[in-house]
């Protein structure tokens, strides 16, 4: 038998995975399709989905890797170049490269016998004890069907990389995620005119509140749900006035049910008339763009900022327990059944950082060292694993969407899985 491990990524969940797995010597080989590691945070790389403009969305303390800070010179909220340069020099620091093939895209991984087949993009195939996936989950562009044909330029935003595509069109972003958010607000400098069209309402989070970022305030105080909801909405309503009034519709659900928008800057060209909020579409007619309130108007390019979903093409979906749009993993990482399958970085919550994904990284190195020793601890957690799911919502009832598929509540999440670090921990110290 092969005691190696296969880790396919080195985007930010796989550098967490390779570090764990070096912390607790369990040999692995790395394969990255691309020539660097940092994922989509490298504009050089072909499946990166980043832009120029993107920054992250919550702050440097709030997300960094706890034993590896990001610079003091680096502002609040990084931009894409500042992160690339940070996850090289996390590998750097730590000697991750070392692992790592590559310019070597993994294309089929296959049970065999109590082991897994890899076969590599040039033919290349290896067995080896176990898998961990972490390729990513924002690469798979989500492009909806519409009725008609639209003849002018129709892009979905991970084809975007420069506000220069809006110079002197018409532009319509679809979508109004963070990432349209940001898209639309390029295009204002740039674009002839610039609309956005919205499916829902949304709750809007500033960057800054009281001076500094608005994720490091507040979370001392554990409050219910739903206190939570009024108190937080109530604030941000004071910070930021009531979007409703900037054109957007009234949110079918309530703060936190589904990710915010982290931008105050829309809302600002919105009171400057410099963006159109548009409802949702009905349908394209040539270069024309039929809104379900019976509207109509022309537009030269149409970005579609529909978001993601999740995409692992190597590996049958049975294999991964998949139901509906996403796979069903105890804490969004371990397999039910097969004790070395795990999927790292499959985890969206509000505020949960690299760190929370580092500490599933941990949590699955500690796992497998737990079954390579047969301890106690492995035998009584293999047991939960199989079990049903927890709810991990924290009383939030999440929009059943696709992309909250593997979305959970961040102190729920993080309390369960620290449960059983502690306690991985505690045993693997008593084993030296």
């Amino acid at each position: 038998m092969n005691e190696k491990y296969a880790l396919i990524g080195a985007g930010p969940a796989g550098l967490a995975g390779a570090r764990n797995l070096q912390r607790m010597n369990i040999p692995f080989d790395g394969f990255e399709a691309h020539s660097e590691v940092g994922g989509l945070w490298d504009l050089a790389n072909p499946r990166s989905t980043m832009y120029e403009s993107a920054h992250l969305i919550s702050s440097k303390k709030m997300t960094e890797f706890k034993e590896f800070p990001m610079p003091d010179n680096v502002p609040d909220y990084p931009s894409h170049t500042h992160l690339r340069d940070y996850f090289r020099s996390f590998a750097r620091h730590f000697n991750l490269r070392q692992y790592y093939r590559f310019n070597t895209a993994v294309t089929k991984v296959e049970p065999l016998d109590n082991e897994w087949n890899v076969t590599l993009h040039h033919g290349e195939a290896q067995r080896y004890r176990g898998v961990l996936i972490a390729n990513g989950t924002l690469s798979e562009p989500n492009i909806p069907n519409f009725k008609g044909e639209f003849t002018g330029e129709l892009l979905h935003a991970a084809l975007y990389k420069s506000a220069t595509l809006f110079s002197g069109k018409r532009v319509l972003i679809i979508g109004a995620g963070n990432s349209g958010c940001d898209l639309v607000v390029d295009a204002v400098h740039h674009a002839k005119s610039t609309a956005i069209s919205v499916r829902r309402g949304y709750h809007f989070v500033p960057k800054y509140m009281l001076g500094r970022p608005a994720d490091s305030l507040g979370g001392m105080i554990k409050l219910p749900a739903g206190l939570k909801q009024k108190i937080d909405g109530a604030l941000l309503k004071l910070f930021l006035g009531d979007p409703q009034k900037f054109g957007f519709p009234q949110p079918d659900h309530k703060l936190y049910e589904s990710h915010p928008i982290v931008n105050s800057l829309i809302l600002y060209y919105l009171g400057h008339g410099d963006i159109r909020v548009k409802p949702d579409i009905s349908h394209f007619e040539g270069k024309s763009v039929c809104f379900i309130d019976g509207s109509r108007e022309e537009f030269d390019l149409v970005l579609l900022a529909t978001g993601y979903k999740l995409h692992y093409p190597f590996i049958n979906k049975e294999q991964l327990n998949w139901n509906g749009a996403a796979p069903r993993l105890y804490l969004n990482a371990f397999h039910p059944e097969r004790d070395n399958l795990f999927v790292l970085g499959m985890i969206e919550a509000a505020g949960i950082g690299w760190q929370g994904r580092y500490e599933q990284a941990e949590l699955v190195a500690r796992f497998i060292r737990a079954c390579q020793n047969n301890s106690p601890e492995a035998q009584r957690f293999k047991q939960t694993k199989r079990a049903p799911l927890p709810n991990l919502s924290g009383g939030f009832r999440y929009l059943k969407l696709e992309r909250m598929a593997y979305y959970v509540h961040k102190d729920s999440y993080l309390a369960l899985l620290r449960r059983h670090l502690h306690r991985f921990r505690k045993e693997q110290t008593a084993f030296k």
